[in-house]
């Protein structure tokens, strides 16, 4: 298969667009500006959060493949996302049932280094992980309420008093609500003998009642001072708040519950920052604000640290334009303008492509307990790879070792041979074979013969000639002969329009309309525009059609194969006759690493060369293996009966034959914005 796949995909996502809503398209476009791979999220089925959980892990070097699932939802994408970041796999909890808020809670307590697994069970929720969570946290014993028949308020409502090492054994029955739950804690706070109340019988008002009363006796006696008869004054009134760390230590916050009495003061909080050993950071005016204005049953931040900066990345600065049209621009019909394409530059030798500027250092932080977070150095990217250029003796500098036709693609710069003819050709120039490119600035009339080893663009027209190229053909105007136009490209073909031509391509193939020819591609037929039309002929085409006009209202018949056709059958072929080749070549150089490992040279440099060599080939030929079962995969999944094989935008008329993995479709009338599809061993036709 031609090298160049990332173009046909971003050519399908052109044709599709309208298939998102306007929140997608922005994270699509976002993604294609930060120069991501946006075919790992360019899909319809994903919503816009989901796409920018993706595009966000994108850029940030994850693998997204783990998440990209347009069943798990954004804040399931998300909390995968950033366990990537702590070297956490949320993997097994996810095959586990969890889900959204209880991934994250799961995350922070693995983040924290907290056992949360022992305590876990599969049908506990994101609130019930959170209590045990935090009581970890606070270092109490969590084995007395870490169970699944408590529901998240029963929880809490114990390991609030084992943090206030009260007797929580009083109210652990599971059958008390967390309201009788809590009447007893606070009973218990208050000191009060709760055995006469904390009964069953009792529901939470009875108990609220009986609690109220015992503590109206306790407190009923006359009293002067505290200071002059030794009561303790925090002992009486009621201060129930809590701080939460959160974000790795870098922020604190207090949340005061609401309840008749609860008087908590600045003092409070700041005497439980200084226990907690919270000391940066300190948001001083929010807690007097708190206070004054008693926001109570509200989380608020009360102290945050500085986050460490991460170091810019390393990064290239180019010298030449990488942002070259490769898809061309819309015509006011919807179709596209293949004549004023710029499809390649030109470089000479000695010129400067690109310079490399190294990673840089990042900023250290401080979290809120005093604790230096230091910070990662950028990320330094890999060296430029491809071809036809040399790096400098200073190391960052690539240069252009030729005179020749420069792009760059999947990451990679090519600087090819590009012969220019500045002539038509005809019978007269005869065979044209260049290893390279070829540009023609006129035209390939009749008897014309190009053969390259790269691309093959042509800025007019090809009328009875042959195209042979090992990358793309791109003929602006369009080609138009007597059935003796002959093309065949490794990669794709594209034009303003085919009229009687014979076209066999690895990649897409594209136009504003096809007429009465016969096409064979490995990709898809792409027709564009309001005027676009596939008429007459055969079109052979795996991945599919996509066109706005099939057929005509004279009902010429029009022939398309899709899916698994003898095409497919032909690459499959070709596929397992190479893995065949590699595998035996494997086994060759297998049995000659036996050999050369019993008889090694004496002298040990040798022999150590000697094995590097031979494990570098075994090494390269596994790579090559393991891309070949990619593509065998990707080959396997593209024709099954999900796939949208035909689509027509406009009108489909009558006398069109469609044929799907071999099962054949008349069209016997006229259809508009249909598509076909296979269903149960059937073409059936669906709405768009």
């Amino acid at each position: 298969m031609y090298e160049n796949q990332a173009l046909p995909q971003n050519q399908e996502y052109t044709m599709m667009e309208s298939s998102y809503i306007k929140e997608q398209h922005q994270e699509i476009l976002l993604g294609k500006e930060e120069g991501l791979d946006v075919s790992l999220y360019a899909n319809p089925e994903l919503n816009w959060l989901q796409m920018e959980q993706i595009r966000m892990g994108i850029k940030d070097k994850v693998d997204v493949s783990t998440y990209a699932d347009p069943s798990y939802s954004y804040e399931t994408m998300k909390q995968i996302r950033l366990s990537f970041y702590s070297s956490n796999d949320l993997t097994d909890y996810l095959e586990r049932g969890f889900v959204d808020d209880e991934l994250e809670q799961i995350r922070l307590a693995l983040e924290d280094e907290l056992p949360i697994d022992l305590w876990l069970t599969d049908d506990m929720y994101a609130q019930q992980i959170y209590e045990i969570k935090m009581g970890l946290y606070e270092g109490i014993d969590v084995s007395v309420y870490a169970n699944s028949q408590y529901n998240w308020m029963q929880m809490k409502e114990i390991r609030l008093g084992l943090e206030k090492k009260l007797d929580v054994s009083l109210y652990t029955n599971y059958l008390f609500s967390h309201w009788q739950m809590k009447e007893i804690r606070l009973g218990l706070e208050a000191g009060l003998d709760v055995s006469s109340y904390a009964k069953l019988i009792f529901s939470g008002t009875d108990m609220k009642e009986k609690r109220e009363k015992l503590l109206k006796e306790k407190t009923s006696r006359p009293v002067h001072t505290a200071d002059t008869l030794g009561i303790d004054v925090d002992s009486l009134t009621k201060k129930e708040f809590s701080i939460f760390v959160e974000n790795d230590g870098n922020k604190a916050f207090a949340f005061i519950p609401w309840f008749p009495g609860n008087m908590v003061t600045e003092e409070d909080i700041y005497k439980e920052l200084k226990k907690r050993g919270i000391v940066i950071g300190i948001k001083r005016e929010a807690i007097t604000e708190m206070i004054k204005h008693r926001r109570m049953n509200e989380k608020i931040l009360i102290a945050e640290g500085t986050p460490a900066e991460t170091g810019k990345d390393g990064w290239y600065e180019f010298f030449v334009r990488l942002d070259l049209p490769r898809i061309p621009a819309p015509l006011p019909d919807g179709g596209v303008d293949y004549v004023n394409i710029e499809a390649f530059e030109m470089v000479d030798e000695g010129e400067k492509l690109a310079v490399y500027h190294p990673a840089q250092k990042g900023v250290d932080g401080q979290n809120i307990f005093g604790e230096v977070l230091h910070a990662n150095k950028g990320i330094e990217k890999k060296p430029l790879k491809g071809k036809g250029f040399v790096i400098a003796p200073d190391g960052v500098t690539y240069i252009s070792r030729i005179n020749g036709k420069f792009e760059y693609v999947n990451g990679q710069m090519i600087i090819s041979n590009m012969i220019i003819v500045r002539e038509d050709v005809t019978a007269v120039t005869g065979k044209l074979e260049v290893d390279g490119s070829v540009y023609v600035v006129g035209s390939v009339y009749s008897g014309g013969h190009i053969e390259a080893t790269g691309d093959i663009i042509v800025e007019y027209n090809v009328e009875t000639a042959k195209l042979v190229a090992g990358g793309n053909v791109m003929i602006k105007r369009g080609s138009c002969s007597k059935h003796d136009c002959f093309i065949e490209a490794k990669g794709e073909v594209s034009g303003s329009f085919f009229e009687a031509a014979n076209i066999n391509a690895g990649g897409n193939v594209k136009a504003n309309y096809i007429m009465n020819s016969d096409i064979n591609t490995l990709g898809k037929a792409i027709i564009s525009g309001s005027k676009g039309m596939l008429l007459g002929g055969r079109m052979r085409a795996v991945k599919g059609v996509d066109t706005y006009n099939l057929g005509n209202s004279s009902h010429i018949r029009t022939f398309l194969e899709v899916g698994r056709n003898v095409l497919y059958d032909k690459q499959q072929a070709e596929f397992e006759k190479r893995r065949e080749q590699i595998l035996e070549q494997l086994s060759m150089l297998e049995e000659r690493w036996n050999k050369i490992l019993k008889s090694l040279p004496p002298d040990k440099e040798k022999a150590v060369e000697l094995i590097k060599k031979l494990n570098g080939a075994i090494v390269a030929k596994d790579h090559e293996l393991a891309d070949l079962d990619a593509d065998i995969s990707k080959l396997a999944h593209i024709t099954d009966e999900g796939m949208k094989a035909v689509l027509v935008r406009g009108n489909a008329y009558e006398g069109s034959v469609i044929e799907i993995n071999t099962i054949k479709y008349m069209l016997r009338s006229n259809v508009s914005r249909i598509i076909f599809k296979l269903k149960n061993k059937n073409v059936v036709m669906v709405r768009m």
